[in-house]
């Protein structure tokens, strides 16, 4: 994806310090704190713009969302929706890299995590870069607590048939899994922007959900 750049995101982002967290790695055992309640906290790594997240934080108030991107120039997309929404006070973005997730939360501290129509890297040498590589399963499993999820969609087929090995040869335990989500259309489905894009067009929507055998 080609970014626009957006000089003026840096002091927008510095306007909205109390949703848009600088320094997300001071808040690590303090995220319910933060919250002020000891609501489940949901996080999506590669929140993009945004849709998903703060559709979620708006249509579920007692779960606390968390929206993870690594862009400035789409992060701040996200705090435009997040303003518009009037803030929802069980939201926060930050931007970091997933690969930082051990250093930014405590183990146990989430409860779920949403990766949604993450890269694909196609190419065979950037596996490790995707975001259901055992490098990153390992991640989630630190921080998920006991019995916490990992939702997973995409309308790329290959990333879902990958994702689905990586997953069932670490010893996750997979649960719902469907080839063709619109098909379905569960009524609580909160779709990204992708997801409008590509199922405008007629792609499928894979999406599987999982869990980790010792959670």
């Amino acid at each position: 994806m080609r970014l626009r750049n957006k000089p003026w995101a840096r002091d927008y982002m510095a306007e909205h310090p109390d949703i848009l967290l600088a320094e997300p790695e001071k808040m690590m055992n303090g995220w319910h704190t933060l919250f002020g309640n000891g609501n489940p906290i949901h996080i999506e790594v590669g929140s993009g713009m945004g849709q998903f997240i703060i559709g979620m934080a708006v249509a579920n108030p007692d779960v606390n969302y968390i929206g993870i991107e690594h862009f400035d120039n789409v992060i701040v997309s996200a705090l435009e929706k997040a303003v518009e929404a009037e803030k929802p006070s069980n939201l926060r973005l930050f931007r970091a890299n997933g690969m930082d997730l051990a250093k930014i939360f405590h183990k146990g501290e989430i409860d779920r995590v949403y990766l949604n129509f993450s890269d694909p890297w196609p190419k065979t040498r950037n596996a490790k870069r995707r975001l259901t590589h055992e490098t990153f399963l390992k991640l989630y499993e630190e921080v998920l607590a006991e019995g916490g999820e990992i939702h997973f969609k995409t309308d790329n087929r290959l990333l879902f048939e990958y994702s689905l090995v990586s997953m069932s040869q670490y010893g996750m335990k997979l649960g719902f899994v469907s080839l063709d989500l619109h098909a379905e259309m569960p009524e609580d489905n909160i779709m990204t922007e992708y997801e409008e894009k590509f199922s405008a067009k007629g792609h499928p929507i894979y999406r599987l959900e999982s869990h980790f055998t010792n959670s």
